[in-house]
């Protein structure tokens, strides 16, 4: 090799050399080669702390602001901001105080207006009461939302307090017996969920004590499935007293 050639290789041979990190041509000092590879490495970030979910503010206020007579929860149901966006437009609950039948539903059916169960539901449950030989305005209804929710969340709405303002509606209507539509909803917010078996729901407990209690199919269900009103009738005829 050419004299230029031999200092283009060693140059080559260098620029290598440097590129793969030797620094020096010799060193005697002793050097911790793993020491300084351990330096370069970055430390790995401490794992992310998941942060606590904010507590859900209750429905309503809580029991301590809820109204304590039937007159002043019906209006309170309608107007009231307390009680959060449960929906849009609200429908009154209906009917006389301590009536012997309070019936339960969900919430209000798509077809109402100003009046709960005015719709297809609403007509079933005026042809099941009449031929109990009740009429509507001898029953007291509700709904356990004062709005129709698209895709309601039952057991993220009872831990909001749902359940218990369930309860507190029941025993401000004192009713002699309890006849909920939309078993599983309810039950769930009354505690008693799937596991539960909510068709095994017997009474309700409320601050005045206990209401015998009839779980069923929702309403619109029972319209869509005209077999299911043989056995709500049958269960009723077993349900009520001789």
């Amino acid at each position: 090799m050419t004299a230029p050639a031999i200092a283009r290789a060693i140059d080559a041979a260098l620029a290598w050399w440097r590129d793969a990190g030797v620094a020096d041509d010799f060193d005697d000092a002793p050097r911790d080669w793993l020491a300084a590879a351990s330096a370069k490495t970055p430390a790995k970030p401490a794992p992310a702390v998941a942060k606590p979910e904010p507590e859900r503010a209750a429905i309503g206020g809580g029991p301590g602001v809820w109204p304590a007579d039937l007159a002043a929860f019906s209006s309170w149901w309608l107007t009231d901001p307390a009680l959060g966006e449960l929906g849009a437009a609200r429908i009154a609950p209906a009917g006389p105080a301590s009536p012997a039948l309070m019936v339960v539903v969900p919430m209000p059916e798509a077809q109402d207006d100003e009046t709960l169960l005015s719709g297809p539901a609403g007509r079933l449950l005026d042809a099941f009461l009449a031929a109990a030989g009740l009429g509507r305005d001898a029953v007291y209804c509700a709904a356990a939302c004062p709005a129709r929710i698209a895709a309601p969340d039952w057991a993220a709405l009872a831990e909001q307090g749902l359940g218990q303002l369930l309860a507190h509606h029941v025993a401000l209507v004192q009713p002699q017996r309890l006849l909920i539509f939309g078993q599983s909803g309810i039950s769930t917010l009354l505690g008693n969920g799937s596991t539960n078996k909510p068709m095994l729901l017997p009474f309700v407990n409320h601050t005045g004590g206990m209401v015998p209690t009839l779980t069923a199919y929702d309403l619109e269900a029972i319209v869509a499935r005209p077999a299911l009103k043989a056995a709500l009738w049958n269960r009723w005829l077993d349900w009520m007293p001789a």
